[in-house]
């Protein structure tokens, strides 16, 4: 077991649950109350210490199950230590065989509680487990959990020894009557990603007084006005009668510094829950959080035993207003367009068991890379580090139920409403959250079912709307079932003139309106190819009909006022077992990698200039067997820039202006050029961007292959030892001016030396990748050091990257 002490940082969800339930250190050696405040007294400690116990190393899995190994006196000694996140199957990026999941298996952890915790309340919490979770501990059976998106925690204070304590978890990654999986008529329910078994998140165990604040909801109020205030909610939960006077003092802190303080008798007449109110003003002057200004505080509860601090609470806030109204979405009072991707977080290789830093990077690439300013978590609660980036970096967020089209019987129903308490519960205090999705996706409008979820949400949080998306079929009687706040649907229509266009439709009278999904799939081919649409290997043509289709969306929705945004199919590539080409589907604007496909190349263009100046042509400049004629008559260039200035072979070929004619609602227009060459091939292409007249960037591409270059790129140079984290290494093919040449192939060997593995296939072919790809590398637990990877092209040579593997600190190893 590893123990943390007083380590909030930003960002960490591993740490953010024990972070919100620290404890006292007078109460570390007694299991009395009187007991914890004399030693308080003769310690003279002020305030609480901050405790993590994580138990994310050193576990011990045994493949599949059988009764023998969840007994504690089991021999585990031939089990194989792994660290968590972990997955029961090796994968590789496509090719995903359900079969090699679709089992039960068997975890062991072997930990020993410090003596200090003597009377206190223990707990273990795991933030999640794909799909069913059987724990034990000492051979006692805990309840089954159900689902794998979301935590669940068991109070194990009598359970636990003196000496080694033995906690075994029987997972169950079979196809089951659990949302979003199904069956009816005795047949699976189709569902379009895939989950992959094992213990795919964190695992804590955190110990608390027997009298502790469990829960904090703050919830800011009257945010656009001079009553500016925050609601704070507090759950106390309490195994005996103090018996002794207890008040909450509720503080919010900007670092520091106390920007406001409440405090209120608590009377205790009962064991269990207690609920107490409190109200924090004078906050006229904080700032709002932002998409440009992600403002966070921290909300710091103590319960004070006779003036005493026995237990405190923290919990992280932004204050912010956000509303869907008839003419659009406001934040802050303000109109915005809500422009943004759907997310699925599933990986290569080990499908949802990547670690926070990895998490985090696709709430990056999404702000930062695409321009974003919301994501749809489709089509389930996603993972705490996912989400404490979007908190910081200002990244606004659709979250939903897990689910996908069915609805099964009233025990799966049970689970769902399940579902959307504690969804609601674990993540209310999220300033980037702004609606609530209820309902499954794109399912029936069961209004008994939805009355509740709906009902869950507005007693749980009442301060943000409810949704969930429609399709055309449920849209067809919306007057008689829709009772969500926001009126949100799929549009994948095309125009009716036959041109491929994307159609958008206009928005319903009387609701807010807002697209949860659009373009993504809508012209799908039904012939040859349908499975392999947008792969970059595929063909250019059509990669290039993604960027405009999105485009297209985007600007469309954004004509018309009542129109609150788009939240488009989607940002990366992933698992599926419908509609897909080798087990992976592609509308993707990223790969399953996160790398940039064309698709991206709009999104792209979408940032401040000033912040910028950036160009993204929205094709290849590649003149092989694949695409001989170049890249055709009005190929599209995006850019932030107002002018465009074309040479080829350092001969002026063209000087071009945005389209606003037909994209005036988007940021930045794009540019349209022919380009099409059909006796001569050209030679190397420049184009220059201009604003005002200035050159502000430029970028250079050349169609020679022979001239073509290996590249090795890592996200990180730095990463933990702790045998979780890891970072991202893109291997591809450029020109030599480093653009894209997808059309290529080659097979890549990588070596690893230092404290790290490899996470990936290994070597790896770039034909099916379309010529880039990536591995992930991970440290070694409990190491220090450099990492230097070397990866060697078959023809184009070796490149090295190095990276730097800091300690853990601090640590106790017990």
């Amino acid at each position: 077991m590893t123990i943390k002490s007083d380590v909030y940082t930003t960002g960490s969800s591993r740490r953010r649950f024990i972070q919100n339930c620290t404890i006292g250190v007078v109460a570390l050696s007694s299991g009395s109350l009187l007991g914890c405040l004399a030693k308080h007294k003769a310690t003279g400690q002020r305030g609480a210490a901050s405790l993590t116990f994580s138990l994310d190393q050193n576990w011990l899995f045994g493949g599949k199950f059988t009764d023998a190994a969840f007994s504690p006196g089991f021999n585990d000694s031939a089990f194989k230590q792994v660290t968590l996140p972990h997955v029961v199957s090796d994968l590789s990026w496509q090719d995903w065989d359900e079969k090699k999941w679709q089992d039960v298996w068997i975890y062991r952890r072997h930990f020993t509680v410090p003596e200090n915790l003597q009377g206190m309340r223990i707990f273990i919490k795991f933030d999640g487990v794909m799909v069913t979770a059987s724990p034990s501990i000492n051979g006692y059976a805990l309840p089954v959990h159900l689902g794998g998106y979301l935590p669940f925690h068991y109070d194990i204070t009598d359970h636990i020894k003196q000496g080694e304590n033995v906690l075994a978890v029987k997972v169950d990654a079979r196809w089951s009557s659990v949302p979003p999986e199904g069956s009816k008529n005795g047949k699976r329910a189709v569902v379009d990603y895939m989950e992959v078994g094992g213990m795919h998140r964190s695992v804590s165990l955190y110990a608390v007084p027997k009298l502790y604040v469990s829960d904090v909801f703050a919830k800011p109020a009257d945010v656009l006005t001079a009553n500016r205030r925050i609601v704070v909610n507090c759950t106390v939960d309490t195994a005996i009668l103090p018996g002794k006077s207890v008040k909450l003092r509720v503080e919010m802190r900007d670092g520091n510094n106390v920007i406001s303080q409440a405090e209120r008798e608590l009377y205790i007449a009962k064991t269990g829950q207690t609920e107490l109110s409190l109200s924090l003003s004078g906050l006229q002057n904080i700032t709002l959080w932002d998409i440009d200004n992600p403002k966070l505080y921290d909300i710091i509860t103590t319960m004070l035993v006779e003036g005493q601090p026995l237990h405190n609470h923290k919990t992280r806030i932004g204050v912010r207003d956000a509303s869907f109204k008839l003419d659009g979405f406001y934040l802050n009072g303000k109109r915005l367009q809500l422009f943004g991707l759907n997310r699925h977080e599933v990986y290569p290789y080990v499908g949802f068991a990547m670690p926070e830093r990895v998490m985090r990077k696709d709430a990056e690439i999404l702000k930062y890379d695409f321009n974003c300013n919301v994501v749809r978590c489709s089509h389930y609660p996603q993972n705490d580090a996912f989400l404490d980036a979007c908190d910081e970096l200002g990244l606004m967020v659709w979250e939903e139920v897990p689910g996908w089209q069915y609805i099964g019987d009233d025990a799966w129903k049970e689970i769902l409403l399940q579902n959307t308490r504690d969804m609601v519960i674990r993540d209310r205090n999220r300033p980037s959250i702004i609606i609530w999705g209820t309902r499954v996706n794109e399912s029936a409008s069961v209004e008994e079912l939805y009355s509740k979820t709906r009902a869950i949400a507005k007693l749980l949080d009442g301060s943000r709307p409810t949704s969930g998306s429609l399709t055309p079929d449920t849209r067809k009687d919306w007057q008689q079932n829709w009772h969500e706040d926001v009126f949100a649907y799929d549009d994948y229509h095309a125009e009716p003139d036959g041109g491929g266009g994307v159609g958008i439709l206009p928005a319903i009278e009387g609701y807010p309106y807002f697209l949860a999904e659009a373009v993504g799939q809508y012209n799908y081919p039904t012939g040859k190819g349908f499975n392999s649409y947008y792969r970059r290997s595929g063909e250019a043509k059509i990669q290039q009909n993604q960027a405009i289709a999105h485009a297209q969306a985007h600007n469309k929705s954004a004509a018309d006022p009542r129109n609150g945004g788009v939240t488009a199919w989607c940002a990366f590539e992933y698992s599926s077992l419908l509609n897909q080409y080798r087990a992976v589907k592609y509308p993707g604007v990223a790969d399953v990698f996160r790398i940039p496909k064309l698709g991206a190349s709009f999104y792209m263009s979408q940032g401040d200039s000033k912040k910028g100046a950036v160009i993204h042509p929205n094709f290849y400049w590649d003149f092989s067997q694949r695409s001989p004629t170049g890249p055709g008559k009005g190929a599209a260039i995006f850019s932030n820039c107002d002018e465009l200035k074309l040479t080829i072979d350092g001969k002026e070929y063209t000087t071009v202006k945005p389209d606003t004619k037909n994209y005036a609602h988007l940021k930045h227009a794009p540019f349209f050029v022919d380009l099409e060459f059909t006796d001569q091939k050209p030679g190397e292409l420049k184009i220059d961007g201009y604003i005002g007249g200035l050159k502000v960037c430029s970028r250079s591409f050349s169609p020679d292959h022979k001239q073509n270059q290996f590249s090795l790129v890592v996200d990180d140079k730095e990463i933990l030892g702790d045998g979780s984290d890891a970072t991202r290494v893109v291997f591809r093919i450029t020109d030599k001016f480093g653009a894209p040449r997808p059309f290529t192939d080659g097979k890549v060997d990588f070596v690893v030396t230092g404290p790290g593995i490899i996470v990936g296939d290994n070597p790896f072919n770039l034909k099916e990748s379309g010529g880039a790809a990536a591995i992930w590398i991970k440290a070694q637990p409990k190491t220090s050091g450099r990492i230097t990877l070397q990866a060697t092209h078959e023809v184009l040579g070796s490149k090295t990257i190095t990276i730097d593997v800091n300690p853990t600190t601090p640590t106790t190893s017990i």
